[in-house]
């Protein structure tokens, strides 16, 4: 008797699992399609971003080299297309691409502007979307919850700042000086000698160059770098100066640089300082047939001194700022008049910086170089 109950109880109770494992299988399959679908849907989406910012990093860099928006926009489609998405390159259409400038607001962060008359930026809107040309992505489980594709979308900006950059030099005669103020020569130089290559400002002025240089071939953006050099028109020690002059146009070759700063320290510098009209030389070198249209201007403004010949630097300063062109301002020794060259950044946009040794010169030229952001991606 007991032992015929138990048989039925345990009849009972399979019958029961079985009507509960009918119940839970297609909760179980239907959970398990979801779960797969989640994932795919994940991984779509970390694609898609993965491409979406290959095509706007190489548009940028295009946008960069060949100063060209249809190449920049063909380079960009071109970079979406050797990326996979949900098994399919991703192709976009032109009007995908949006060129505009990057402007940085507070730390790290750029503002982008479509269609802004002198890009810096390209932004691409990736989309496998009903009506886009790749169309939306198919789910492995099309059935589950009664939806069969998802349409992903992404948006990915890059800025590339490239720089045309002028360094305006001081080739005035109290460059040939020593470091610390006055008018002393180095010891063991004379007037007609060759500057002093580590103890007369100008020596300080091409070393402090040299590493600016060298700073920019690091940077990710293209720059290219002209030189102007300013004293006053003189003839003396058998050589014969200029007011002001275009050492170099813009080259993207920074030895070229190096040697001009060569070329001039091979003799003595001389004459009076003549800031106007070196920020003059330089207007014209950064509005010249060798600048990028897209391309930020800069300009770097050195002198040891007091302006003392031609017009107030401000006035050229300011006609600067009309050209969309920065000025920065180095003052170097205690000789220099750091409220005038002070007056000379704010005028054009720029900032001013001093220095009272070699050290802290060659930091300043350092910091300049590395300063302005690069590539960013947003």
């Amino acid at each position: 008797m007991h032992k015929h109950k138990r048989r039925v109880s345990a009849r009972h109770r399979r019958g029961a699992m079985l009507v509960f494992i009918a119940v839970c299988l297609p909760l179980l399959i239907i959970m398990a399609a979801f779960a797969v679908n989640v994932a795919w849907m994940q991984l779509t989406r970390t694609e898609l971003r993965t491409a979406t910012d290959a095509a706007a990093r190489a548009g940028a860099k295009e946008l960069s080299l060949k100063q060209d928006k249809n190449a920049a926009q063909a380079k960009a489609e071109e970079a979406a297309a050797r990326n996979l998405v949900a098994g399919k390159p991703l192709e976009l259409a032109d009007a995908d691409v949006h060129f505009g400038k990057s402007v940085q607001v507070g730390s790290g962060r750029f503002n982008f502007t479509d269609g802004a008359a002198a890009p810096n930026a390209v932004r691409i809107t990736a989309n496998r979307t009903n009506g886009s040309k790749s169309g939306p992505v198919d789910l492995p489980f099309s059935g589950v919850l009664g939806v069969g594709t998802f349409e992903p979308r992404e948006v990915a900006t890059s800025t590339q700042l490239d720089r045309d950059i002028c360094l305006v030099v001081d080739r005035s005669g109290s460059m040939m000086w020593t470091l610390t103020g006055g008018s002393n020569y180095p010891k063991g130089t004379k007037a007609c000698d060759k500057p002093h290559p580590t103890q007369s400002r100008w020596g300080a002025l091409a070393t402090s160059v040299d590493a600016f240089l060298t700073e920019l071939d690091k940077t990710v953006q293209d720059e290219h770098v002209a030189l102007c050099s300013y004293s006053s028109d003189k003839n003396e020690c058998g050589n014969t100066y200029k007011i002001s002059k275009i050492d170099s146009d813009l080259v993207s070759d920074v030895n070229v640089i190096r040697n001009e700063m060569a070329k001039i320290s091979s003799k003595p510098v001389k004459g009076s300082t003549a800031i106007s009209a070196g920020i003059d030389e330089g207007i014209k070198v950064l509005t010249g047939k060798k600048t990028r249209p897209f391309a930020v201007k800069t300009m770097i403004v050195m002198t040891d001194g007091i302006h003392n010949l031609g017009k107030e630097p401000i006035i050229s300063a300011q006609n600067a700022a009309k050209q969309d062109i920065t000025i920065h301002t180095i003052t170097f020794s205690d000789d220099a008049d750091i409220a005038r060259m002070k007056a000379v950044a704010a005028a054009a946009n720029g900032k001013h910086f001093h220095a009272t040794s070699q050290a802290e010169l060659t930091n300043i030229f350092r910091e300049i170089a590395a300063t302005l952001p690069v590539l960013t991606t947003e």
